[in-house]
């Protein structure tokens, strides 16, 4: 960790050299001794931090000793308010928990004098709020109005801000130096003071890392900031070149949206969209840092999977809740086309007949027929105009009214009590279920994928014959509830769900990351769940691999069915080094001519290394390999080896025979925790950062799937500090003229 301290006039000097020391340069001046004498401001600022923990201690005992009253009783309503309360306790005890890794502040702004209040112009920025016994603000939350000066003022638009300091922490969240940056001193220069930011922000974000993602709180950049303070609605989407933060955009946004909305939201509540759990492993611990731990985080599959069947969620248990089974590969992305939806509401219609006959209702000795040809224009009316299950339930009823007329035109005073017994009478009932039978999700997909006849009728002019029999089951299942259903039958599954009865409720907001890659049928199922709510969607279309994917932000919209979403798209990146964001960019023009040519706002020499394996022998390849990854290890924070999904195992099992151990990202929770080296299937690398990475043999990444080329602009762009290339075969041909070492 570096450490240094500051001069009056705000420059960082190394306290024995006396020269400038910039933050993130491998070979500097020696630490600064942060005890020196001649810095009483440190040990002031060191004070105030112990200061501040004390009154956060204090906050979090006020919760958890203050007793949550209970209502007494014991029916359904007061037991849920009990535990209401008891879980709104929990969730503000954990609020304000002090992590022990995570700085409490992490800058402080110097108003002009009257600016704030009396005594209140010099505020503390941190990751929530604290205050003394008083009640007085010792730390103000970072997402607060008060605040943003911190991020977007300016020696040429100061916001009346005299002052900005930055300070610096160990792993072990010690305060060991601080930077200040004097934004009335009579410059005139937009860019005044910009070294200064840009050499902390370098500063942290080349700090070495371990484990999860660290929230970027300290160094939200004004653009990010932007995005990050966008109002609920409407939604919008960051179309982000790698190392532009867009993850981290969505997940502080996240936190401030419950900080200024947190009433409205806390009804519908909150959920992440991740591309897969070792993703969500990795950016777990972001939130709770920022004092945010009631939000939910999921893949899609898991999502669906737990959606229960029409009418009682969960009571016929998990769908998929043994596993879903891998799917044919050209089925399952024909199973993702928005064509899907048509064909399922066909296949779901299809099961309502048309009435050959009518009934006869017989009350006491009066008899009441209703002829097959009422009943025949009661259905063609319902039938397309209502879901599924509200229309069965309304020709009994309208059924049953016809009775009701008759009895009326015999003088008689039927209520509506008469015409539920009716609607509920065996000759109603019997009618209504031959003709509109009940029918399940299962039931419905199950007939589609297991009947070649049905299916056709369903398809309609929506699929051909090839892809109908691409989509057929080769050897159907003996029933419904025997079947075992594919990630990609779970979406249909949720699409029928909610064709037979619409889904109650609303989610308040929907961040889904890496959108690029999912399936039209993937996008409506999300949109159905935020149907009055607003989303944040983050993704790169450079980076799209599947082979479902929509190809333009607008169709993602429209499946989302958000057509008003805003569209923002970051070019600068900030965490990828220049000299890797050009080699990888060099893939773009065949992945992604469309989009913008990313630039990297840190260029860092050496960060990029291209080494051949001159010998098709497999061991000189691993050889070539561990001395990368020694290379690696020998610096600071965390490294990755990249390589195709297949090869990964292999690769890794070689490099446990050279001597380095390693984990396999996939394999646990807590891969990225347990070893500083973690070998990683390129499917799994999208939306991680290392600080160094090693990329094996690019040419089997670019040959192991459809969209390989994109998969190789994901893994070579994983890099925060240094990439290496290791290869034996040719590298693909966009990529050969680079300069190797």
């Amino acid at each position: 960790m570096i450490e240094y301290v500051t001069t009056p006039a705000g420059r960082r000097e190394s306290a024995d050299a006396g020269t400038p020391h910039h933050p993130g340069t491998p070979h500097g001046p020696e630490p600064a001794d942060p005890d020196r004498p001649h810095d009483p401001e440190l040990r002031a600022e060191r004070a105030f931090l112990d200061t501040a923990r004390a009154a956060l201690r204090r906050m979090h005992a006020d919760v958890v000793t203050t007793e949550t009253p209970l209502i007494g009783g014991e029916d359904n309503d007061e037991r849920f308010t009990n535990e209401s309360n008891l879980r709104a306790r929990w969730l503000r005890a954990q609020a304000l928990v002090d992590l022990p890794d995570v700085p409490l502040f992490f800058g402080r702004i110097d108003y002009d004098a009257g600016t704030v209040a009396e005594a209140a112009d010099r505020i503390h920025i941190g990751r929530r709020h604290v205050h003394d016994e008083a009640g007085t603000p010792l730390v103000i939350d970072w997402r607060a109005r008060v605040s943003v000066p911190f991020y977007r003022a300016t020696r040429t638009d100061r916001q009346r801000v005299h002052r900005r300091r930055r300070y610096g922490f160990s792993d072990a969240a010690d305060l060991t130096a601080y930077d200040d940056e004097i934004l009335d001193d009579g410059s005139t220069s937009s860019d005044a003071g910009k070294p200064d930011a840009d050499a902390f922000l370098r500063a942290e974000i080349e700090r070495p890392r371990t484990g999860p993602m660290r929230d970027i709180v300290a160094t939200i950049q004004p653009e990010q900031d932007d995005l990050v303070r966008a109002p609920l609605q409407p939604s919008i989407c960051v179309q982000g070149a790698p190392g532009t933060g867009k993850t981290a955009i969505g997940l502080h946004r996240i936190a401030y949206l419950l900080y200024t909305e947190r009433e409205r939201l806390s009804r519908g509540g909150v959920v992440i969209v991740g591309p897969n759990r070792s993703f969500l492993s990795y950016i777990r611990k972001v939130l709770p840092a920022l004092g945010e731990v009631d939000v939910r985080q999921t893949t899609v599959e898991e999502l669906l999977g737990q959606a229960g069947t029409v009418g009682s969620p969960g009571a016929h248990g998990a769908r998929g809740q043994a596993g879903p089974v891998a799917g044919d590969p050209r089925a399952e992305q024909l199973k993702g086309d928005a064509r899907m939806a048509a064909v399922l509401l066909r296949a779901l219609w299809l099961h309502v007949g048309t009435p050959t006959e009518g009934i006869l209702y017989t009350k006491g000795s009066n008899r009441y027929r209703v002829h097959d040809y009422a009943v025949q224009e009661i259905v063609e009316s319902l039938r397309g105009a209502t879901r599924y299950a509200p229309g069965r339930n309304s020709l009994a009823q309208r059924i049953a009214h016809e009775v009701l007329v008759l009895m009326e035109r015999r003088g008689e005073s039927p209520d509506d009590r008469v015409q539920n017994a009716v609607a509920r009478s065996r000759p109603v009932k019997a009618l209504v279920d031959q003709v509109w039978p009940k029918v399940t999700p299962e039931q419905v997909l199950f007939r589609l994928l297991s009947d070649t006849e049905f299916l056709a009728a369903a398809a309609g002019a929506d699929l051909a014959a090839e892809e109908q029999a691409e989509l057929a089951w080769s050897k159907p299942p003996r029933s419904a509830k025997s079947a075992k259903w594919s990630p990609a039958d779970l979406v249909l599954l949720d699409e029928l769900t909610d064709l037979i009865e619409r889904r109650a409720g609303s989610l308040g907001h929907l961040v889904v990351d890496e959108a690029q890659d999912l399936s039209a049928m993937q996008l409506r199922a999300l949109g159905r769940r935020c149907r009055t709510g607003s989303a944040t969607v983050l993704g790169d279309l450079a980076q799209a691999t599947s082979p479902w994917t929509t190809g333009s932000w607008e169709q993602v919209f429209e499946h989302l069915e958000m057509p008003e979403t805003r569209l923002v798209e970051l070019e600068r990146g900030f965490r990828v080094p220049g000299e890797i964001i050009d080699f990888a960019a060099r893939l773009l023009p065949a992945i992604a001519p469309a989009l913008g040519r990313p630039t990297g706002i840190r260029s860092l020499p050496g960060a990029l290394r291209i080494s051949a394996a001159h010998s098709p022998d497999p061991q000189v390849l691993l050889d070539s390999l561990a001395d990368a990854c020694r290379n690696a290890l020998a610096g600071e924070g965390s490294v990755a080896m990249i390589a195709a999904d297949a090869d990964v195992a292999d690769l890794r099992a070689g490099l446990l025979d050279r001597g380095l151990p390693s984990a396999l990202l996939g394999s646990a929770d807590d891969a990225m925790e347990t070893a500083r080296l973690v070998c990683v299937p390129a499917m799994l690398a999208k939306g991680l950062e290392f600080d160094a990475v090693v990329v094996a043999e690019p040419a089997r990444i670019v040959a192991a799937e459809p969209r390989g080329m994109a998969r190789l602009y994901v893994v070579l762009t994983r890099a925060v500090t240094s990439l290496h290339v290791v290869h034996a075969e040719p590298l693909p041909a966009e990529l050969r003229d680079a300069a190797g070492p």
